[in-house]
């Protein structure tokens, strides 16, 4: 199947579960994870009316951008993988999103190296709902300290919550760890922060997600197909 068939399937599934949750389909973004793709995928998808792409490592997220360059104001590019210290800069000036801000430190140099007159990166903290020790992310117990200190951070704007639930079997069991990153934002919510994005869901679980409340769903395998890792 090609890159649009495999779109369209990945469209109807998320229309099938918003509809199924009452709620409409135009309100869950489909983030395209293009990582360990070629540029060339990323166009063909680009081509089939996708616009959000989700890349894992920083310089292969550049050469794509740098590849695409010619239609880089259709493209939002989302940094979605453990970030560190020293890659915050290009990925400050390069990407329009970065959903794994774990620890005030990475959030303070996106912050600084944001280039003046940009828009505001926008910024989700990555939550560990499932408490995996190999699982990057903060407790749950801290994410409203971490999300207000960020918050506060000039240049950034804080959107939301992403989670990368420990991999579960049946609906229901997919269903609770997306319910509690559900719960942490409706409370940081009342809590007075401005959080629009439950960025949670991947190829095996979007039904879940979708079902518990995400706005955007992180979607590689099902779209661009399995990966060969070469990291």
């Amino acid at each position: 199947m090609s890159i649009a068939q495999h779109l369209e399937e990945v469209r109807q599934r998320i229309a099938q579960a918003a509809k199924t949750a009452s709620r409409d389909a135009a309100d869950v973004t489909l983030l395209a994870v293009s990582k360990t793709f070629p540029a060339d995928d990323v166009r063909a998808a680009f081509e089939c009316g996708q616009r959000a792409f989700g890349e894992n490592y920083v310089q292969e997220g550049i050469a794509k951008i740098a590849a695409l360059s010619d239609v880089r104001a259709q493209i939002e590019w989302h940094f979605i993988g453990p970030l560190q210290s020293n890659k915050t800069k290009v990925v400050a000036e390069q990407f329009d999103w970065v959903h794994s801000i774990d620890r005030l430190k990475i959030a303070e140099r996106l912050s600084a190296q944001r280039p003046e007159g940009s828009r505001a990166l926008n910024v989700c903290i990555q939550v560990n709902v499932s408490g995996e020790d190999s699982k990057s992310g903060v407790s749950p117990d801290e994410a409203a300290a971490l999300a207000h200190a960020v918050a506060a951070l000039p240049g950034l704007r804080l959107r939301g919550l992403m989670a990368i639930p420990e991999p579960a079997e049946s609906l229901d069991e997919q269903r609770v760890p997306h319910a509690r990153l559900r719960e942490l934002m409706r409370a940081l919510i009342a809590d007075g922060l401005p959080l629009d994005t439950l960025s949670m869901g991947m190829s095996a679980d979007l039904e879940a997600a979708v079902l518990e409340g995400a706005t955007m769903v992180r979607i590689g395998t099902a779209i661009f197909g399995k990966r060969t890792y070469t990291h």
